[in-house]
């Protein structure tokens, strides 16, 4: 092996170490051999204190620090263990129990010299079985850093120092976490010149990192090295936050640059790494690491995020939040593609002026589906909400952004013509062009394409309308979940954070509300700038506090006349209130007292769930081949409103010959009681639990169940698999009704006599019959799947990822029931199955 400088001379033994060995100072062949001896007695991967008992390791541990020096020398040139014959030969359990006491050793007093610390990374380079990022290059660096405090660099030394910082080993990608690069980072500062330091950063060749370095060719070169100062500094980025001497030396650096290119160039670059193909790097070190950030890339963005945290404006937090999505996204067998980053976007967002970042990260929240992530976006928020002395969910809807919007409508000036954005629902967004005399055009003025200025004002209109749907699904999601949370509003606070919102307005005219007028509960709508009651009648009195209606606090007629009366104004509400089910308790769930069995013993898609329990509020754990043992585990949602946490057992499947993924996470699970905690960990009685929270945690965990249960796979049977799956799919696709599904059905009645295939279908029991031109068939309300009558032979029709623009023209009283659409669009196609085109489908029916 390599090696570079000798000791001048042969350090003399330290008193304790004269003692404790009779090994000759500076032959360490034996030491080595008797270690890899005990090394090779150990089995898998040893945890230190294994290390430490070895005998050998013991003998190391009493050298003196000079000898330490001398014999990791020896160590790095030829390690115990492994060969020097190549990769042929690479055995990773090997390499760990070599490099792991290593770093054990390298963590004690040693007493290297700068020529010492050249030739031990040399050594480490040079190795053709270690990879240089395995090595401990951190810890290596760190013990240079001792040695500067009482030795200075000669000029060979630095000269040697800075070809190590420049070798192309330092861009590899280090799949144990960010260890080589702030090694680098630290290595660079501790040699480092004026030159050095704007010296250029190495980006990877991939993604992100190939757009940067196609920026920076095209910079002037000063504009150029201020970037590489600035990278050099985000390069030291650790932590889960940034320290003050990070965030000074930062903003140091910073203002010696124009500020709104610094800021421009940003929001360019997070907008690309936010991109589907920016995390893309072939500098990886084993396929396990395909497709996620690189660790150098991942803590230089975090760096430049953190720098961030001074700007408040909505084109910042918006690329920041866009980047922390992605950041969150799961890649198969690894997870999420770059946790430290989005991590960090959090922290921007968190620590922004104003309350801007707090809107970004109320949608996040909904977002992201890691627990731990949920959990830390929830701490951020309450910390704003106890610095404005606010509830937290006070501060969400305070940060709701209104974009301009005057009850849902903005228009935007483009020369002579205009462009009027109106919401007219959450995912209902038009984009109208206005002449200038006020008429509509049907397309982009031709004028606009060749104008520079205005196709960029243009493109950022169409990315706001983007942002505006986001923000609509955000604020939809966060009052859908107020029924458990006991708000309410005054007159005041409601119509400057709902009714008169620009954005929120959208959504709160289309509701119910509940107004309590001296002392009495009236429910109202709010039309045309009056509140009216469920027959139309004006109400006029002073009102005291308003919260949102929730049916189980009306009696069935007056449900059934709200019903009728969204039905005569046509509003779609956004999400289900008046259609919304109730869940009663029943005496089952009396007898069983602290439990409820209603949602058990349903197989249902784990990741599907997963992910709406997140959107839901609910906490949860995937569960997998190789967790801890588990067979069950528990998803939870805080009430904190009513000191309660609700609990949905959940239970493990092994039965299917798939039914692990590659990462080891099981693709289905199965369900079982859902109960309640209250603050104190004691189970409480169903009975004592509030009407509508009863109601609401029963909701949750059936849509649950309508939406991740196989039962709704149409393709399930061709599958194969364990006769215990067939036998519930069967069950479930054409069972009994649940209330979910009953729901449905109420929509069904009132809707199927309106439409134009209506001499074609009736409802009857728990099916949509249709009468086709072949055949005469029957859909589940529930599942959506088909029978052909009179055999009732099972028809596949796998729904399309579109939307059917028949079912989108028709009326339904309420928004997001994908369900009801796929029942709708399958109607309307059997109705006329002499146009069916599609082999798949024709081949069923001969």
């Amino acid at each position: 092996m390599f090696n570079f400088f000798k000791r001048k001379s042969t350090p003399k033994p330290h008193k304790e170490t004269a003692k404790s060995t009779s090994l000759k100072s500076g032959n360490y062949t034996g030491l080595l051999k008797e270690f890899a001896v005990d090394l090779k007695k150990l089995s898998g991967y040893p945890a230190q204190s294994d290390y430490r008992e070895m005998p050998s390791f013991q003998k190391i541990a009493a050298l003196s620090p000079d000898e330490k020096a001398d014999f990791v020398l020896a160590f790095s040139a030829n390690p115990p263990l492994t060969t020097s014959k190549g990769h042929k030969n690479y055995t990773w359990t090997n390499v760990t129990r070599t490099v792991d006491p290593l770093s054990m050793i390298l963590r004690r007093k040693i007493n290297f010299t700068p020529d010492n610390i050249i030739t031990l990374l040399h050594n480490y380079k040079n190795h053709k079985d270690i990879n240089f990022p395995r090595w401990p290059i951190g810890l290596t660096v760190s013990q240079l850093e001792k040695c500067l405090k009482n030795n200075e660099l000669t000029d060979m030394q630095q000269e040697a120092l800075i070809k190590v910082s420049k070798w192309k080993a330092f861009d590899k990608r280090n799949y144990y976490g960010s260890d080589l690069q702030k090694a680098h980072a630290k290595l660079v500062k501790l040699i480092s010149t004026e030159d050095l330091a704007a010296a250029p950063y190495p980006l990877s060749n991939e993604g992100i990192g190939q757009k940067m370095k196609a920026d920076l060719d095209d910079m002037p070169d000063e504009l150029r090295q201020s970037w590489y100062r600035l990278f050099h500094i985000a390069a030291t980025s650790n932590g889960s936050k940034p320290s003050k001497t990070y965030l000074k030396n930062f903003d140091t650096q910073l203002e010696t640059m124009e500020l709104s290119k610094f800021k421009s160039q940003m929001q360019d670059w997070l907008t690309a790494a936010a991109s589907a193909n920016a995390f893309q790097d072939n500098n990886t070190v084993n396929h396990y690491n395909a497709g996620a950030l690189s660790n150098i890339m991942q803590t230089l963005l975090k760096g430049l995020v953190w720098g961030l945290s001074r700007f408040h404006d909505e084109k910042t937090l918006a690329a920041v939040s866009k980047l922390a999505e992605k950041c969150f996204n799961r890649l198969p067998g690894i997870g999420p593609g770059a946790a430290a980053l989005g991590n960090a976007c959090i922290y921007t967002l968190a620590n922004s002026k104003g309350l801007g970042g707090v809107a970004h990260l109320s949608r996040l929240k909904l977002r992201v589906k890691q627990n731990n992530t949920q959990k830390l976006i929830q701490k951020h928020i309450e910390e704003q909400a106890q610095k404005q002395g606010l509830p937290a969910t006070k501060i969400e809807e305070m940060a709701a952004p209104d974009f301009g919007l005057g009850s849902g409508r903005k228009d935007i000036s483009l020369k002579d013509y205009t462009l009027r954005i109106s919401a007219e629902g959450v995912q209902n967004i038009s984009q109208t062009w206005l002449k200038p005399d006020g008429s509509p055009q049907k397309t982009t003025p031709a004028f606009i394409k060749d104008n520079a200025a205005l196709k960029s004002k243009l493109a950022d209109v169409r990315a706001q309308v983007k942002e505006i749907k986001k923000a609509l699904s955000t604020q939809r999601d966060r009052i859908d979940r107020l029924y458990t949370q006991d708000i309410s509003w005054t007159p005041e606070d409601f119509s400057k954070y709902y009714l008169d919102h620009g954005l929120v307005s959208v959504i709160a005219r289309k509701l119910i509300w509940a107004l309590t007028i001296k002392g009495k509960t009236i429910n109202a709508l709010y039309i045309k700038g009056n509140w009216q009651d469920s027959g139309g009648k004006l109400i006029k009195d002073q009102i005291d506090t308003i919260h949102l209606w929730h049916p189980i606090q009306s009696k069935t007629d007056e449900i059934m006349t709200w019903r009728d009366r969204l039905e005569t104004l046509e509003i779609r509400q956004p999400f289900k209130q008046a259609y919304r089910e109730i869940y009663i308790l029943t005496d089952a769930e009396i007898n069983t007292g602290t439990y409820s069995n209603r949602m058990a013993a349903h197989i249902i898609k784990q990741h599907q769930f997963n992910s709406l329990a997140a959107i839901r509020g609910w906490q949860y754990s995937l569960m997998g081949a190789y967790d801890d043992g588990r067979d069950n585990t528990i998803a939870s949602k805080a009430i904190p409103a009513y000191n309660l946490n609700a609990e949905f057992w959940i239970d493990e499947i092994i039965e299917d010959a798939d039914h692990f993924n590659e990462a080891g996470i099981w693709n289905y699970v199965a369900t079982d009681q859902v109960r309640f905690i209250n603050e104190y960990d004691d189970v409480v009685e169903l009975i004592n639990i509030p009407p509508i929270v009863l109601s609401e945690i029963l909701r949750d965990t059936d849509l649950f169940v309508g939406v991740a249960s196989i039962g709704n796979d149409p393709t399930w049977m061709d599958r194969g698999g364990a006769p215990r799956t067939h036998e519930y799919w069967r069950s479930y696709s054409f069972g009994d009704l649940s209330e979910t599904a009953k729901t449905r059905k109420a929509v069904l009645e009132r809707l199927v006599p309106r439409l134009k295939i209506r001499d074609k279908a009736h409802i009857e029991g728990k099916f949509l019959h249709i009468q086709g031109m072949k055949h005469s068939y029957k859909i589940h309300i529930g599942s959506g799947n088909i029978l052909i009558q009179p055999d009732d032979r099972y028809l596949c029709i796998v729904p399309g990822r579109g939307k059917d623009k028949t079912v989108e023209a028709l009326y339904l009283p309420f928004e997001g029931d994908r369900g009801l659409s796929i029942v709708l669009s399958k109607a309307f196609m059997l109705a006329e199955d002499n146009k069916i085109t599609d082999k798949t489908i024709l081949s069923q029916l001969r």
